[in-house]
């Protein structure tokens, strides 16, 4: 029997000439910095799986994340950018921004209080580096939903304290270490930024520098 002809060798498909093709990237977004008055009990998160008030409720801008954190039952301002170099250098501490924020505290403070805040206070994670802390007429500020609770037997007062860390709780810890436990807790300024003409709930953009 006649043998099956061997098929045809195939040769190679020829290489297209020239340098393959370069995909254009798209240019990075320009950075953008958001100074938001966060309400008492909103999560800093744009998402929870809980139903809990978060910063979605609040911002609609894509791509911005919060530079640092505010605690859920804190007031005040929290920084948002889109920029990975800005948040970083806004939330190390290494950076050293100063913090403000006013506290309404229970009890009357008392000089040695105050300069055991102004020396640093010794915290179960170590010692807080040296405070400002003085005291401070009752701030203009709206009204916290849900009111705080105080007791009619003990008075409460204000007071500024300024900061240049960051560690979890730690204005609240700081005034319970020298025996003045916080009532309300606001953050008023980051460097130099502040909520000056910002209500609870709002939001405006500022150039993006540090």
């Amino acid at each position: 029997m006649p043998r099956n002809p061997r098929p045809p060798a195939r040769r190679p498909a020829p290489k297209p000439s020239g340098s393959p093709r370069r995909v254009a990237k798209a240019p990075p977004a320009e950075p953008r910095l958001i100074l938001f008055n966060k309400p008492f009990d909103v999560l800093t998160q744009f998402s929870d799986g809980h139903g809990r008030a978060t910063l979605k409720d609040f911002i609609d801008i894509p791509g911005v994340y919060p530079a640092g954190r505010l605690d859920r039952d804190s007031e005040g301002l929290l920084l948002l950018t889109n920029d990975g170099q800005l948040q970083a250098r806004i939330a190390d501490p290494r950076h050293k921004l100063a913090k403000t924020y006013w506290v309404q505290v229970e009890g009357e403070p008392s000089e040695r209080q105050l300069q055991m805040l102004r020396d640093g206070v010794e915290l179960n994670d170590g010692p807080t580096l040296p405070a400002q802390a003085l005291l401070l007429d009752e701030p203009e500020l709206w009204p916290r939903n849900p009111p705080v609770r105080f007791r009619k037997s003990v008075p409460t007062h204000w007071l500024e304290l300024i900061i240049k860390e960051g560690r979890n709780r730690q204005v609240r810890r700081m005034t319970a270490a020298v025996g003045l436990p916080t009532l309300r807790l606001v953050r008023v300024r980051i460097g130099d930024w502040s909520i000056d003409g910002l209500d609870q709930g709002q939001w405006r953009e500022v150039p993006a520098k540090l």
